[in-house]
């Protein structure tokens, strides 16, 4: 009897240790208490938040170790997590580097130029960039001036918005690496719009884009559209935070329309989603969409359903989430899908 168990015991501890398929990024912009709450969290929330991270054993890696694994299609540790800055706010250097020091954490720092250039106020100079870069920050690209990339200016064709947005984006990236060193090919797109022209002009210029639609990354992720769960003002709340680093990289295959960016006419998209449903607890999947709460999905076949607004999206940025639980593990598979559409004119809401 003991050689058999002890065989059993040898035999468990050679196969191969489960892992996950996602990952979970991530987005802060300040670390501080002076700035707009909608965009912040506090020193002491996001200590809170390291510290779980810390104690519950999360795998805390750099972003380009996620983006490796997509690529080649490997599977992540579970409990994989990736920490992302957008923008360049010195807050990060005074209040949010310290801390992720102390625990020892990787993190990404996504800056504009113009803002550094022009000697903004509240904005990290390059030589505290470059002291972040040399403790082993990742500095990388978002864009020239952050700009709303999807806009044409007044009589601009497509080509040339295109070469103009591809110019922006080499600038950025030049100047990054002549400050850092570094050249990561990696946007975070300003504001989280893009649309399938960038895209593809992104994937042409061999970039990874990084998105602001919440949801786990991993083998499903568009590698022009990764999402991160943002994480500030109500989005800070340690107990929702904590379902979010635990959630799945929702199995989608086949999606209709791929395109963000919504027609003048398009006001109430029909968003069709095919996924693998072999881990997902069907009855229980749900959908919320943007200010109108939570809707039932209508399910076309067996692994396909379709999802749409019953009232027109505002103008400017909203979002289609959906989310289901997990047949074999805690947590929920999560998606999101982002809309960008324009005021009924065709110009878009100023910010």
């Amino acid at each position: 009897m003991l050689i058999r168990l002890c065989l059993a015991l040898f035999v468990v501890a050679l196969m191969p240790v489960k892992v996950a398929s996602a990952a979970v990024i991530l987005q802060y912009h300040h670390v501080s208490e002076t700035s707009p709450a909608v965009t912040s969290v506090s020193p002491a929330q996001f200590n809170e938040q390291m510290q779980y991270l810390a104690q519950q054993k999360f795998n805390v890696v750099p972003l380009a170790e996620v983006i490796a694994a997509i690529k080649q299609g490997k599977a992540l540790p579970a409990k994989t997590v990736a920490i992302t800055f957008d923008d360049g706010y010195r807050n990060i250097a005074e209040n949010a580097a310290p801390i992720l020091r102390k625990y020892g954490f990787p993190f990404t720092l996504f800056v504009a130029i113009e803002p550094i250039e022009k000697g903004f106020g509240e904005m990290m100079d390059w030589n505290q960039l470059q002291a972040l870069a040399d403790a082993g920050a990742t500095i990388a690209n978002h864009s020239w001036g952050h700009e709303h990339l999807i806009r044409r200016l007044p009589n601009e064709n497509r080509e040339q918005w295109l070469a103009r947005i591809r110019d922006n984006l080499e600038r950025t990236e030049a100047a990054i690496k002549q400050h850092t060193g570094q050249s990561v090919k990696t946007l975070a797109y300003p504001y989280g719009e893009y649309n399938t022209d960038l895209q593809q002009l992104l994937q042409q210029m061999g970039y990874i884009g990084v998105g602001q639609q919440s949801g786990a990354a991993g083998q499903y992720s568009d590698l022009t559209a990764i999402p991160r769960f943002p994480v500030a003002g109500a989005y800070a709340n340690m107990e929702t935070l904590k379902a979010k680093l635990n959630s799945l990289n929702m199995p989608v295959i086949a999606q209709t329309p791929t395109n963000p960016q919504l027609d003048l006419s398009d006001t109430q998209p029909v968003l069709s989603l095919k996924i693998v449903m072999d881990d997902i607890q069907k009855s229980q999947l749900t959908c919320f969409v943007h200010g109108q709460g939570k809707q039932l999905p209508i399910w076309v076949d067996a692994d396909t359903f379709t999802i749409q607004a019953q009232k027109p999206l505002p103008a400017g940025r909203s979002r289609y989430n959906c989310t289901a639980p997990s047949k074999s593990q805690s947590g929920y598979y999560w998606f999101s899908q982002p809309w960008v559409r324009p005021l009924a004119d065709g110009t878009w809401v100023q910010e």
